[in-house]
């Protein structure tokens, strides 16, 4: 589809141009200053609409429906589309030709990569995603950024992508001097032995207890600070212990939830205290620091407060201390600079927009984000109840993530255990785990991120609806076709392709959507919209297999043909679900 865009595009171009260029002509007008590319693009009443009259209409004062006959006056498409239909205010309704189609299907069909070639201009992109804290649990409110995250990287890597994972977590800060006197009193086998199972909650608490509690340990804590920031060797002994401890812990959350995240890709907050100086001494002698009551600030232009006034970003505040625009701007500067990102993507919580719109803003007046990089925030709204009030246990603590995986999972093997008997012991477990944690990152996925989403288990574990386990269920459904005629589709020869019934051709055009929505993906970020093309898929070939028998058709080559959509139908399932970084099973 991919190539049909871009050839049609390609051929309407000089027609826009040249109608652009004979109106001007007449009318005295510079064509320079009347832009006419036309976009190619998806429809719901063809298979391709090309818009561009209007604009152009609009910009000329003219007809956009004679503008657009004037145009296909122009341009011959013939060997591409059957029929151009002038619609509505000028739009060009086009109807590709079946010879065209088939042939970009066998194509796809005899490429592994399904017709999606690596991107030309592909670059570094620095990805920062997840984030927890030290010594304080993985819960629900980390599983959007993590999947989220994961699904960006996948498909920019798919794309050929240089692309760098940072998990920026949480290790620096007044809170380790109390984590750390804890841990001296707990003594450090203890510590380690409670970290190591994942008790970081229970850790946390009873530091934060005893901290409250005495005012010897407040004292040691504030103490303990002053020994970390200075370097004192034990102390960062101790510190990088509680590190370690819960990189290991994060670790086994990753791996149970199938991220690509790794412990060499945490670069916590601290890998840039050696950096802030810099920052702050920069930004001075560039003359954009201001002090303001006793804070070193910037003013970046465009920025107000509440009352109207100028917002300041502060830098280094009235006791000395960096705060978490200092380390952002260090940060940016070293991905840009030292990792050359062409792009950086900022999967975070929407209520730092905010900050981070001002962290972008003085990272190019200081001249450390030049324009040709891109800084982006990815966005995404709250996960909710059935309350729709923030996920929360009864007691109203927030829900560990590894519990919520843990629910998913058992749920999951309930459900299959009862639709297919036949899966028994290891199969079904890893069925199970497959559609368990499959259905909890598809229903993440599957809605816009940048809105709040309701978590409802029998909604996302159904086997009905736009859900992760019927697009598990419609790749293993196709697979059992083939299973059912002890055909391996290794043996299929693409070339077989034919499209003699509307259905076959429909599932066609289907497939050939694929590469633009990964393309698109990449470039928005928003992976719902693989989603909704997978579930849109998915309903295609259903459609083709109830009007289209494959196993039971009239002849060989018929047979052949059918069957060499159904494997395209369900690599392209598989392909898509892994972008998502979802497992698809050969059987459930």
């Amino acid at each position: 589809m991919a190539d049909l865009v871009a050839l049609l595009t390609d051929r309407l171009a000089p027609a826009f141009a040249s109608v652009r260029d004979e109106v001007c002509a007449a009318a005295g007008t510079d064509p320079a200053e009347v832009p006419a590319p036309p976009t190619v693009s998806r429809s719901d009443r063809a298979d391709l609409q090309a818009n561009g009259a209007l604009a152009l209409a609009k910009r000329l004062g003219r007809n956009p429906r004679e503008v657009a006959q004037a145009v296909l006056d122009r341009v011959d498409v013939a060997d591409l589309v059957d029929e151009v239909e002038i619609a509505g205010p000028g739009f060009l309704n086009l109807t590709l030709s079946d010879g065209a189609i088939a042939a970009l299907t066998r194509t796809a069909a005899g490429d592994d990569r399904l017709g999606v070639a690596p991107d030309p201009d592909a670059g570094t992109a620095v990805v920062d995603y997840s984030a927890p804290n030290v010594a304080k649990e993985m819960h629900v409110g980390h599983l959007r950024s993590t999947v989220i995250g994961d699904a960006i990287v996948r498909v920019l890597e798919h794309l050929g992508h240089t692309v760098v994972r940072e998990n920026h977590v949480g290790d620096w800060g007044a809170p380790f001097g109390m984590l750390i006197e804890h841990l001296v009193d707990v003594g450090e086998d203890e510590a380690v032995a409670e970290l190591s199972v994942g008790d970081l909650n229970r850790f946390y608490q009873e530091a934060r207890q005893s901290f409250d509690a005495s005012d010897d340990m407040k004292e040691r804590a504030r103490e303990r600070v002053v020994l970390l920031q200075s370097g004192d060797p034990e102390t960062l002994r101790l510190w990088q212990l509680l590190v370690d401890q819960s990189a290991a812990y994060f670790q086994l959350v990753y791996d149970r939830l199938g991220v690509l995240l790794t412990p060499d890709d945490i670069v916590g907050e601290s890998s840039y205290n050696d950096a802030l100086a810099g920052i702050v001494e920069d930004l001075d002698a560039q003359g954009l620091l201001v002090l303001d009551d006793g804070a070193e600030c910037v003013f970046p232009p465009g920025f107000t407060g509440r009352d109207g006034q100028p917002q300041p970003m502060i830098v280094r505040n009235r006791n000395g201390g960096y705060g978490y625009a200092a380390t952002d701007l260090a940060t940016i500067r070293h991905r840009v600079e030292d990792t050359h990102a062409a792009r950086i993507l900022y999967v975070v919580g929407a209520p730092q927009r905010d900050h981070l719109e001002m962290v972008f803003a003085v990272a190019r007046m200081a001249g450390w984000l030049p324009d040709e990089v891109q800084a982006e925030h990815i966005p995404f709204g709250n996960l909710l109840g059935a309350d729709r009030k923030m996920f929360k246990t009864r007691s109203g603590t927030s829900v560990r993530l590894v519990d919520l995986l843990d629910e998913a999972v058992e749920r999951a093997e309930a459900t299959i255990a009862e639709r297919n008997p036949d899966l028994v012991g290891d199969e079904r477990a890893a069925v199970a785990q497959a559609v368990g944690i499959g259905a909890i990152k598809y229903a993440d996925l599957s809605s816009d991120r940048v809105k709040d989403y309701v978590l409802d288990f029998d909604r996302m574990l159904a086997f009905e609806g736009n859900t992760g386990p019927y697009m598990q269920y419609a790749h293993a459904r196709i697979r059992s076709i083939f299973r059912r005629g002890e055909i391996d589709p290794a043996t299929l020869d693409p070339s077989a392709l034919a499209l003699a019934e509307p259905q076959e051709r429909a599932l066609a055009v289907a497939l050939l959507g694929f590469e633009p929505i990964v393309r698109q993906t990449a470039e928005t970020c928003q992976p719902h919209r693989l989603c909704g093309y997978l579930f849109d898929l998915a309903h295609t070939f259903t459609a083709f297999y109830e009007a289209c028998p494959v196993l039971k058709a009239d002849d060989e080559a018929t047979r052949a043909s059918r069957l060499v959509l159904c494997d395209l139908t369900a690599r392209t399932l598989a392909t898509g679900l892994g972008l998502l970084g979802i497992q698809a099973p050969e059987r459930m």
